[in-house]
């Protein structure tokens, strides 16, 4: 079942030119059209579904800086202070508050690991404080565990998926850029070396710059044009419950993950418990993704499902250029794995009594676009001169997005970047450099 996501019309008229064209609307492609639509450039952003139809929707929410890989940081402290603008600036509430994160654990090894990432935070100036067994205990209202610690990042946070994506497009509107839903990209325009427009299902857009900003999609979008982008996807599943008892905004354990909607429902899930669909794509990427696959294997299981045939990663993505792959799939919506369903709901209500009788309101599935090393895509492409790619966010890209949209659309306007982008190169996932698996 597809989460709730607020819906806005699209414009009727394609434009016949803009000066950006944007492919993909989740939170990377809305944040892009609105700070490029801030500097005053004419920006068309197309949605072969709708605006946050995918991995934008599904996600937790969360908002944070903890334990980031090293190489994110700089952009996740950008991102930060950019959610904290926003509703400002658009005039409509993202849902992002500054609620702090609370994690707590049994394992002493997971603590010690936790308590390693400090220097990190101390370096790039994060408020993150070590808890004991009893810190821990008053912090989370909860009876039936015994926490030999955690930890708390006091200014990290949430945001709600239904809403922040769908209003930093609202936002890029009001500034004059357009919204075109339904309407697939089906290729690049390419004159002499560089990009000059996209192909649509509704006709051809002219623009100087075009972001890739396709999530699952974008390695298939750009393989038809010579450009390699390794690319997995990895399947996750999430819950929303029904309205019910606070216990928290922001809750980590190693057996769930909880965060609290405005509506006093939670988003539930299991950090790391995915499943690896054998596909075509993952095929032809497997040796750049062999370190990760190895790192993480006790906690990703490999598995075989619809996705070899159907979506971004399937035989007709990979054999063809065939553009109804685009068009057959609106809005990639695996089904949630029963198991991880009842995994979820079991772990949650034996620690809290005072959810024993919560209510699971719907339940989805998603897939996670990741990168060999996990950490994002923020890039032009060498390769086509005005082509810009912002993808492979490994499931980093909700609280992230705000800061890569800024940092791609500084790139498509020629400006200097807010942050060094040298760690984002495409470059470094096709010129054999060794690969370093980042924080999950």
């Amino acid at each position: 079942m597809n989460p709730a996501v607020h819906r806005l019309p699209s414009d009727e008229v394609l434009p016949e030119a803009a000066d950006v064209v944007i492919v993909g609307g989740g939170i990377v492609g809305c944040a892009a059209a609105f700070y490029l639509a801030q500097r005053g450039l004419s920006v068309a952003l197309i949605e072969k579904g709708h605006v946050a139809g995918e991995q934008s929707s599904r996600s937790w929410g969360w908002c944070r800086q903890q334990n980031r890989d090293r190489r994110e940081m700089p952009l996740s402290v950008l991102s930060m202070d950019l959610w904290d603008r926003l509703a400002p600036e658009i005039g409509k509430d993202l849902g992002f508050r500054r609620t702090g994160l609370v994690y707590a654990t049994d394992d002493e090894q997971v603590l010690e690991g936790w308590a390693s990432w400090r220097p990190v935070a101390e370096e790039f100036g994060v408020d993150t404080h070590m808890l004991n067994a009893a810190q821990a205990a008053e912090r989370i209202p909860e009876t039936r565990r015994k926490w030999v610690g955690g930890l708390h990042s006091v200014a990290d946070g949430k945001g709600e998926p239904a809403l922040a994506a769908p209003i930093l497009a609202e936002g890029a509107r009001a500034l004059g850029a357009t919204i075109h839903q339904n309407c697939a990209a089906y290729g690049l325009d390419v004159t002499n070396g560089r990009v000059t427009g996209v192909h649509t299902e509704q006709g051809l857009i002219r623009a100087d710059a075009v972001i890739c900003a396709a999530g699952a999609w974008a390695s298939r979008f750009l393989r038809p044009h010579g450009i390699v982008f390794p690319q997995a996807s990895v399947r996750q599943t999430a819950l929303r419950t029904k309205p019910t008892a606070n216990v928290g905004e922001v809750l980590y354990s190693s057996d769930f993950a909880m965060t609290r909607r405005l509506d006093g429902s939670y988003t539930l899930a299991i950090s790391g418990r995915a499943t690896l669909e054998l596909t075509p794509q993952g095929i032809r990427f497997a040796r750049e993704f062999m370190p990760q696959f190895i790192q993480r294997l006790k906690a990703v299981q490999v598995g075989l499902g619809k996705s070899f045939i159907t979506g971004p990663d399937s035989a007709s993505a990979l054999l063809t250029d065939n553009p109804e792959v685009f068009t057959g799939t609106r809005a990639a919506d695996p089904a949630p794995m029963r198991r991880l369903v009842k995994a979820i709901m079991d772990n949650v209500r034996g620690t809290f009594p005072q959810l024993a009788d919560v209510e699971i309101d719907h339940a989805w599935g998603a897939f996670v676009d990741c990168t060999p090393d996990a950490v994002p895509v923020v890039s032009p492409v060498d390769a086509l001169s005005g082509l810009y790619l912002a993808a492979g966010c490994s499931g980093h890209g909700f609280g992230l997005g705000p800061g890569i949209g800024y940092l791609v659309a500084q790139m498509a306007a020629n400006e200097s970047l807010a942050v060094d982008a040298s760690h984002f190169r495409l470059s470094r996932l096709v010129d054999g450099s060794k690969v370093k698996v980042g924080a999950l």
